[in-house]
């Protein structure tokens, strides 16, 4: 009897581990993201300045990072069903569009955005809302990173028609990140 890798294997619920696992990261991210913009919003309700400084974020250049994210879920869609298909060349395809995503979201954010704030003078220590800001993109981005990551990890066994149920769990996390981007563009850039 040969062992089969843990990550394929079942729970007893009848789950892949790997999904099982997966979930687990995502519930405790709901954790931190769910207590980062509980507090924002609980700042913003009661400081009437947080309006004013928000009206300074660059809203176009939300909504167009919004769209890239949005996109680039579409493809990790499609990177899924090609795995499911069996098709591993073209589910690497699709998880190097959508880590090819994630870049763009990071490069605009930091070689422009977060310079252009920063020279008109909004730091993480110019007010609060700037502090909420900073932080909550920041961890974003931080998790947009990881999961690029992890797509490059991915994406050349995929190619290889090798460990294709792990484009579905990247898939997994990379919606997780696009839906906090989701509560994030309207709460920051949005409700001025």
């Amino acid at each position: 009897m040969s062992a089969s890798p843990i990550a394929t294997t079942r729970t007893a619920a009848g789950m892949p581990t790997g999904r099982l696992a997966v979930w687990w990261v995502i519930a405790s991210e709901i954790v931190i993201f769910g207590g980062l913009l509980g507090s924002y919003i609980m700042f913003r309700l009661s400081h009437d300045a947080f309006a004013e400084q928000a009206a300074h974020t660059n809203t176009w250049i939300g909504a167009v990072n919004t769209l890239v994210l949005l996109t680039s879920s579409l493809f990790a869609v499609l990177g899924h069903k090609a795995a499911d298909a069996g098709d591993g060349p073209k589910a690497a395809k699709f998880l190097y569009l959508t880590a090819g995503g994630g870049l763009l979201f990071a490069g605009i954010k930091f070689l422009y955005e977060w310079p252009s704030e920063i020279h008109h003078g909004f730091t993480i220590a110019s007010s609060t809302f700037w502090s909420f800001y900073y932080t909550a993109a920041g961890i974003h981005a931080a998790h947009v990173i990881a999961g690029v990551v992890i797509m490059l990890i991915i994406a050349p066994r995929a190619k290889r028609n090798l460990d294709l149920h792990r484009v579905e769990l990247i898939g997994l996390y990379w919606h997780f990140v696009d839906v906090v981007w989701i509560f994030l563009f309207p709460l920051l850039y949005i409700a001025k």
